[in-house]
């Protein structure tokens, strides 16, 4: 049941601290800090319509969390040495399904969310040459054991802005892991198998589960 909620937890960008409304991009610490508290606050004023309707959740990703990730270079990575020959209009669609299957996969998330407190690492200063970055974070879920995570972040070097590509849980990284599932399929039945996958994973109905 950890592992399960784990992943389920992982992606929660909880608030800390009471910051200003406008999220600074190009500060990774803010960023995350910013985009949690936004997200959150709405996701509690709107409580009632996630209540009558889950799939609400998924409005609230697409609008408050997505601008803040960086979805096509995560699917590119994930598709790793299969881009080798593959066509732009199959990646295109593998992209586009994988962003389907976060916005499905981020909402499911928000259903566990029960206030659960985050202590991120003190602020460091990134170095400006530098395109990835990190961010910890520990997540305090007594009387469970704290778990630790680091958020990836890639900068954009023509807008030096941030967006988040990864998460490391407990040393394992969400891409690699995700990677190592998907790449026999992707290898043996192609792209567009593995897209239409993530579109059925995508178009499920999300539903709040028993608490365990």
């Amino acid at each position: 049941m950890l592992k399960k909620f784990l992943i389920l937890i992982c992606t929660l960008w909880l608030p800390v601290v009471a910051s200003a409304a406008e999220i600074d991009k190009t500060q990774p610490y803010q960023l995350m800090t910013g985009v949690a508290e936004i997200a959150f606050d709405r996701l509690k004023a709107e409580q009632a319509m996630v209540k009558q309707d889950p799939n609400h959740l998924k409005v609230i990703v697409e609008e408050e969390l997505m601008p803040y990730v960086n979805y096509k270079y995560a699917a590119l990575k994930l598709l790793g040495s299969n881009l080798k020959g593959a066509k732009r209009a199959d990646v295109n669609e593998f992209i586009k399904a994988f962003r389907q299957y976060l916005i499905a996969s981020y909402a499911q998330v928000l259903t566990q969310y029960t206030d659960q407190e985050l202590q991120f690492e003190p602020e460091k200063k990134v170095d400006a040459g530098k395109t990835i970055t990190s961010v910890k974070v520990d997540i305090i879920d007594a009387p469970r054991p704290n778990i630790k995570l680091e958020f990836k972040l890639r900068k954009d070097k023509k807008t030096g802005e941030w967006q988040v590509f990864d998460m490391i849980a407990e040393g394992i990284s969400l891409l690699s892991s995700k990677q190592s599932e998907w790449n026999g399929k992707l290898r043996q039945e192609g792209i567009l198998a593995v897209a239409k996958d993530l579109e059925n994973l995508a178009a499920q109905p999300i539903r709040f589960e028993a608490k365990q």
